[in-house]
C-alpha cells in the first residue's frame, strides 16, 4: 500500500477553501499546465511512507496510535498560500498551533523509522496543502497572490489520520488519485 499520515481538515472548513479557489480561478482565468488537485482529497501530509508492505502496517498502526496519544489536540486554519519550485507546485498554508503540528509531523515520522520503515533525509516539516501541480515551471503568481488574502475558519484538530493513496493507472486525461484513510487515531487519547 501506498501510505502517509494526515491531518485532514473538516469538510466545512474546506468549502470555505473551494469557494475561494473557485472565484480566484473565475478571476484568474485557468493557467495551461495546472492540474488541479480535487477537493476531497485534501488533507496535510505530516509524513510520507511510500509503498508499505502490508505486514509492517499493524506495527506502524500501533506505533500512530502511540504518537497520536502523546499529541494533544490544537487549533489550526486554512490561510494564504504559495508555490514549490518554479510554479510546480500551488499550496495552501497553515495558521494556529504550528509548532504542534509540526511536532505531529516528527512523531509520526518517527513512528515509521521505529515501525522498521525508511524514511529517507529528515527535513523540516513545511505545513501546505496541495492545491494545484504542473509538469513545467509555471507563472502561478496571480493564484498565490490570491491565495494571500484568504484566512479560514480554525478547527481543533482531534485526530491524526493514515492514509492510502492509490495512483490513476486508467490513463484517462484528469483522472485523480483516490484517498482513503485506513487509520484514525484521536489525540491526547480521548474518544
Amino acid at each position: 500500500m501506498r501510505l502517509f499520515a494526515a491531518v485532514l481538515p473538516p469538510k466545512d472548513v474546506v468549502a470555505e477553501l473551494v469557494r475561494w479557489v473557485g472565484e480566484l480561478r473565475a478571476g484568474v482565468g485557468d493557467v495551461g499546465g495546472v492540474r488541479w488537485t480535487g477537493w476531497e482529497g485534501w488533507h496535510y501530509t505530516l509524513a510520507f511512507y511510500g509503498e508499505v508492505d502490508d505486514g509492517v502496517v499493524p506495527e506502524l498502526s500501533a506505533r500512530l496510535a502511540k504518537a497520536a496519544r502523546r499529541s494533544a489536540p490544537f487549533s489550526l486554519a486554512l490561510r494564504g498560500g504559495g508555490q514549490f519550485g518554479a510554479g510546480r507546485v500551488l499550496w495552501a498554508g497553515a495558521a494556529g498551533d504550528l509548532a504542534a503540528l509540526r511536532l505531529l509531523a516528527d512523531r509520526a515520522e518517527a513512528a515509521a523509522r521505529k515501525a522498521g520503515l525508511d524514511t529517507g533525509e529528515h527535513r523540516r516539516y513545511r505545513p501546505h496543502l496541495t492545491l494545484a501541480r504542473s509538469r513545467t515551471d509555471t507563472d502561478l503568481g496571480a493564484y498565490v497572490d490570491g491565495l494571500a488574502g484568504f484566512t479560514g475558519r480554525e478547527w481543533t484538530v482531534g485526530e491524526l489520520a493514515l492514509v492510502r493513496s492509490s495512483l490513476p493507472v486508467s490513463g484517462v486525461p484528469g483522472e485523480r488519485p483516490r484517498y482513503e484513510a485506513v487509520g484514525r487515531w484521536a489525540l491526547g487519547g480521548a474518544g
